[in-house]
């Protein structure tokens, strides 16, 4: 039995209701979480300027110590720069900066090649160091804590606005796998913790799990994250739990961009554990009748946060 994919007449007014049910919780709580963020990112822009000396001792050693450090040289900029921008201005090749801001140096690079590289990296950040935000750079004074805090949080606000929509989406995730841990455990479901590597159909009757790798595929495995797998208290005729997936979103381009995502993880899991098995999303914000027509024509079905008791149609 479907839930909402087949019901076209009600989609209107749950997107309304969907997109102010979003737009509150934003108003309430997305600046308290970018906020947090920031703080931890202030932190860590203090600490990258111990690492540099002030940025007085810029050079390839530092990035070789402290790679993921480049981050935030691209963000002490003026204006800030952007990878691409760096790697074309260096003239390095990609994988050096990729790799440096996961915190790792480049695998196949011979000692000069990399020295060469780390070399005209840093020359392009010196030059272009923002000596607004860094005025101990021009007069050659060390800046005291309070110029320094200035300065590293000026440069957290320029990180925090690059990814604050990763931020925003991070927060309301962990938001709806928390409704849904409430809704379930008030209903005498046990959270399990140690379900990785458990088969599908093995998972014990009663629990659920969150961020479980699913593994798919017939002559070739693939592990597929799902948000949440909960096996029913009455087990089905297969024995495939329920999984969903947590989706929210602050506007409607980026669901249409993005909505080839779940349409490919059903495939697979169908591929693999037959036709009936169910892939739900846990909907908040904002989807239009184009994502919904889209999904429901792939076979996939949803629960809106607003109505979390929609849940109780799946059996649990």
């Amino acid at each position: 039995m479907l839930i909402n994919a087949d019901k076209p007449h009600l989609w209107k007014k749950d997107i309304a209701k969907s997109v102010d049910f979003f737009n509150r919780w934003f108003m309430d709580f997305a600046p308290a979480a970018y906020r947090k963020t920031r703080v931890q990112t202030t932190e860590r822009v203090k600490t990258a300027l111990k690492q540099t000396d002030d940025l007085l001792g810029l050079g390839p050693q530092m990035l070789i110590d402290s790679p993921k450090v480049l981050s935030i040289l691209r963000m002490s900029t003026a204006p800030p720069i952007a990878r691409d921008r760096l790697i074309g201005l260096a003239q390095v090749k990609p994988s050096v900066v990729h790799r440096l801001e996961r915190g790792k140096l480049p695998a196949r690079m011979d000692g000069v090649e990399l020295n060469e590289s780390l070399e005209r990296i840093c020359d392009i950040i010196i030059r272009l160091l923002d000596r607004d935000i860094f005025p101990w750079l021009s007069d050659g004074r060390t800046p005291t804590r309070h110029v320094r805090t200035r300065a590293s949080t000026i440069v957290a606000d320029r990180l925090c606005g690059a990814v604050s929509d990763p931020i925003i989406r991070n927060a309301q995730e962990q938001r709806q796998l928390e409704l849904i841990e409430r809704f379930l455990t008030e209903r005498g479901y046990r959270k399990q913790t140690d379900a990785a590597g458990t088969p599908l159909k093995e998972i014990e009757p009663g629990t659920f799990s969150f961020r479980l790798n699913v593994e798919a595929g017939a002559k070739k495995k693939v592990n597929i994250p799902v948000d949440v797998v909960i096996q029913p208290k009455r087990l089905r005729a297969n024995r495939i739990p329920v999984l969903i997936e947590a989706k929210s979103a602050g506007d409607f381009t980026n669901t249409n961009k993005r909505r080839k995502e779940e349409a490919t993880k059903i495939h697979q899991l169908r591929r693999t554990y037959g036709p009936d098995v169910q892939l739900i999303l846990f909907l908040c914000g904002y989807f239009d009748s184009g994502y919904l027509g889209y999904e429901a024509a792939e076979g996939l079905d949803w629960v809106w946060e607003h109505r979390v008791q929609d849940l109780l149609k799946l059996g649990l």
